[in-house]
């Protein structure tokens, strides 16, 4: 049996409030981290009394009170990058400017706006994106042609993306081209991928929830500290997050109907799964001038 005082880098780190441990894994790779002087590996265990430096910096162990936390919802505006890296311009760090050293918890992307949370404490970052799979994100998208049942029906259904088919989800007309959808897993550009297979593009798409914590009144560029009412739902929602870790796989589609194409097939910024046979029997029904318009009235 291991000593119960005995704790893994990367949960030492990020407890510590110095960031996330996905990210702390990425500084010991890269042997900016040193243990006693020492560069350790990926899952070296910190014992009482060991000096851990990050870039030569020390980190202190983590206070069992986390009453000095961050929490906060932010509004990120278009154009603002979620990544900590000072260097990029627009990071989320530099457009925010908060006093104390806080980072994002997930991301949300450069043409995307919307809710997006950040903290200064590295722990409750892996509870959260370890049950990923399992809180409620809503986001209301505007698209280029008018909102047809079909389309609806398809995006609820689940759309074959990136090697796998999206789980179901609830999508709802809010008018003419928008919609909106609330999505239980954070595959790259989701929403777009799904509206490019079936023949639609997004022109906006906002986050407006999180959970149980609502975009409200935030203006873009604008936050606000998370009450204690939603960070007691927050940690509520995420106390079993290990049980949701390795409960992530997702359907593989029927390889027979699914074939990658794009310029660049091993990028996954431009990699479209076409399914040919639903394109064919489907999309294309659904041009400009044959795509059966929604009745905003109907009742």
């Amino acid at each position: 049996m291991g000593n119960n005082l005995e704790k893994r880098l990367n949960k030492f780190i990020s407890e510590s409030g110095f960031c996330s441990r996905r990210a702390a894994d990425k500084l010991i790779e890269q042997n900016r981290v040193t243990i006693n002087g020492e560069h350790p590996e990926l899952g070296t265990k910190v014992l009482p009394g060991d000096k851990v430096f990050v870039d030569g910096k020390p980190i202190k162990a983590s206070e069992e009170n986390k009453s000095d936390r961050i929490y906060i919802a932010y509004h990120k505006p278009i154009g603002i990058t979620c990544t900590t890296e000072r260097h990029v311009k627009g990071n989320i760090i530099d457009a925010i400017r908060h006093k104390e050293r806080i980072f994002p918890i997930g991301r949300l992307d450069k043409p995307s706006e919307g809710l997006i949370f950040l903290t200064s404490d590295g722990d409750i970052v892996n509870k959260i994106l370890r049950a990923e799979n399992a809180h409620d994100k809503e986001y209301i998208v505007t698209v280029d042609t008018p909102v047809s049942e079909r389309f609806i029906e398809r995006m609820s259904r689940g759309v074959p993306i990136l090697g796998t088919i999206t789980k179901p989800c609830k999508v709802m007309v809010k008018s003419r081209f928008v919609f909106t959808i609330i999505l239980t897993q954070g595959l790259n550009r989701q929403i777009r991928r799904m509206c490019e297979y079936l023949g639609y593009e997004v022109t906006k798409l906002k986050r407006s929830r999180i959970m149980s914590v609502e975009l409200g009144n935030l203006k873009p560029g604008q936050w606000r500290d998370l009450t204690a009412k939603e960070m007691q739902e927050i940690n509520h929602s995420v106390a079993d997050s290990h049980k949701t870790a390795s409960n992530t796989a997702q359907p593989k589609p029927d390889k027979s109907d699914i074939k990658p194409t794009g310029d660049n097939q091993n990028s996954n910024d431009k990699v479209r799964y076409e399914n040919p046979k639903a394109v064919k029997n489907e999309v294309k029904k659904e041009t400009p001038t044959t795509r059966k318009k929604l009745s905003l009235n109907k009742k």
